[in-house]
């Protein structure tokens, strides 16, 4: 089973479980999409760019004794993405609107994140 196979049936639930979710992109840690499922942009780009804030996050968290970066959080005036570590490996993007329970967003890609790392 390829690790799409694998990781595809994660995404699309999770996107199920979060109404207000517009997508989710996973990718490795230097920035190649794996697998998505999103609705408008480029998943591509998003990858890289996920991958980007991740390593300069990881960066900011180690240089000030914070500890290893588990996730960041950009919020626009029209939607939110939540960017996750994926273990060493891999990387999560979460796009939602500006609507979505932060809480419950986190809640449910968290557990996601998880098993995308342990599937990386």
């Amino acid at each position: 089973m390829s690790k799409q196979e694998i990781l595809q049936p994660l995404i699309d639930s999770l996107r199920t479980r979060l109404p207000d979710c517009t997508g989710v992109v996973i990718a490795t840690s230097d920035g190649l999409s794996v697998c998505h499922s999103i609705t408008t942009g480029d998943p591509a780009r998003i990858a890289a760019l996920a991958a980007t804030a991740l390593g300069l996050g990881r960066r900011i968290t180690e240089n000030l004794g914070a500890g290893a970066l588990a996730e960041t959080v950009f919020v626009g005036s029209d939607g939110m993405v939540c960017v996750y570590a994926a273990g060493l490996r891999g990387v999560m993007a979460v796009v939602t609107s500006s609507r979505a329970n932060q809480g419950l967003v986190h809640l449910e890609s968290r557990d996601v994140a998880a098993k995308v790392a342990e599937a990386l």
